[in-house]
């Protein structure tokens, strides 16, 4: 019998996701004052707050939380963000509509249709020192994992890995893109915000995951 995540509520791991982003508000915002306008965490926190508001205490399958949480993004922030990680969990949402379970497969879907969903809207590539330094090889180092019938868990631990690996880059990337692109070499020797903002919300969907996996 195949592995798969048996959800009860989505809302629970979107607020997973939600107490990842303003647990780290302070950190993020850090990071981003050191080659952006340090205000990353606090507008990221800002978007995840106001999805909380809009879901607490409700029973909602994990698509229609994600879809509360893309709403809630590319209303509430301002500037690129909102847009970007709001397409991304659109691309999640629009996956997995109706599901209760979700296999490797399922999972894999999801990933590569937010990847999709991103591209669609940004023509950001790996090495721009940008959230897809950490996006792109953690989904596409768990669609080969899938490929190599690696188990779910395994999989899983795999694209943790990878997005710690795709943020770490950052810190020694000239910023080609967004408003850090404008320091040229200056940019160099710090990690990406919104590549570390990704990798927690890779990481946290993981752990997540793993953990309602039967």
């Amino acid at each position: 019998m195949s592995e798969v995540v048996v959800i009860k509520n989505g809302v629970d791991i979107v607020n997973d996701l939600i107490n990842v982003i303003v647990s780290n508000r302070d950190y993020l915002s850090e990071i981003d004052g050191a080659i952006g306008d340090g205000d990353h965490g606090i507008n990221m926190a800002k978007g995840f707050n106001i999805c909380k508001t809009r879901i607490d205490g409700k029973e909602l399958t994990l698509s229609e939380a994600l879809a509360e949480l893309s709403d809630s993004l590319m209303e509430g922030i301002g500037g690129s963000m909102g847009p970007l990680y709001g397409c991304i969990f659109t691309g999640w949402s629009d996956s997995i509509q109706g599901k209760t379970e979700l296999t490797k497969e399922d999972v894999q879907a999801m990933l590569v249709n937010g990847m999709s969903e991103l591209q669609d809207i940004s023509p950001a590539q790996k090495g721009d020192k940008c959230l897809v330094d950490t996006l792109f090889p953690a989904v596409e180092t768990f669609q080969q994992a899938v490929k190599d019938g690696k188990t779910f868990k395994e999989a899983l631990n795999i694209m943790k890995d990878a997005a710690a690996k795709g943020r770490d880059s950052t810190k020694d990337l000239v910023a080609k893109i967004g408003r850090a692109s404008r320091l040229g070499e200056r940019s160099k020797g710090v990690l990406d915000a919104g590549a570390t903002s990704c990798c927690l919300l890779v990481t946290q969907l993981a752990d997540s995951l793993e953990a309602r996996i039967k």
